[in-house]
């Protein structure tokens, strides 16, 4: 049984000139496991793809399966299922300023538990597991970016995804923080059998993965 599976996958965009068609019928299968990279240029749709896959936005038309039963982003409890189930990492870590890192980790499994000293007991876990647990107190701006970024990567795992998306996690680093961060994803990889989808301009990630697809002309090509 493959974990998600997105078939025929379409989604356009109105613009001044005309339509934009950004997925054009795209297939993509996702065993439990795998860490896979997707290219591409600028602007061809790789963001779009990720926020389509992780219910935070919706195609124009197909179908997405995970665990071989349909999900769509106007399920009702598709909030739920998403807090649990996905986790997210992006460009931009979106950590709330008024929270410490401890707090912004335990934010997602509170809201899913509703036991603040549970999450937060876990929290300081991961915490510990990244070497940041004296900085467990500190807030975002008092955190470089690759602390940042590696608080972003804890809370979008503390609920223990089934599967974690990754938009161009390394856009904001520098050299040695975002190798540190790919190691970071390879590790979870690696020890936990994390599934992982990251989408990268940086090619020498995608090097790194075993599977690379290339996003072209709205559908995904074996790189």
């Amino acid at each position: 049984m493959s974990l998600l599976i997105a078939q025929n996958l379409s989604k356009s965009y109105q613009e001044a000139h005309g339509r934009l068609d950004v997925l054009r019928g795209l297939d993509l299968t996702i065993e439990a496991g795998e860490m896979l990279a997707i290219t591409g240029q600028s602007g061809c749709g790789k963001s779009t793809l990720l926020h389509v896959l992780g219910m935070l936005d919706h195609a124009d038309s197909g179908t997405i399966l995970f665990q071989d039963k349909p999900i769509s982003i106007k399920d009702k409890t598709i909030h739920e299922f998403r807090n649990r189930h996905i986790g997210f990492v992006f460009q931009f870590h979106y950590l709330l300023e008024d929270f410490t890192a401890e707090e912004n980790i335990a934010m997602p499994q509170f809201l899913a538990s509703h036991n603040f000293t549970k999450s937060l007991k876990q929290a300081r876990e991961l915490l510990k597991e990244l070497g940041l647990y004296d900085r467990r107190e500190h807030y975002p701006n008092q955190l470089s970016g690759g602390e940042q970024q590696r608080v972003a990567v804890a809370r979008a795992m503390i609920n223990s995804p089934e599967i974690l998306l990754a938009d161009e996690p390394t856009g904001n680093l520098d050299p040695v923080h975002s190798s540190e961060l790919v190691d970071l994803l390879h590790q979870y990889n690696r020890t936990r059998e994390q599934t992982l989808v990251v989408v990268t301009h940086d090619m020498n990630i995608a090097a790194g993965v075993k599977i690379h697809y290339v996003l072209a002309d709205g559908i995904l090509h074996p790189a």
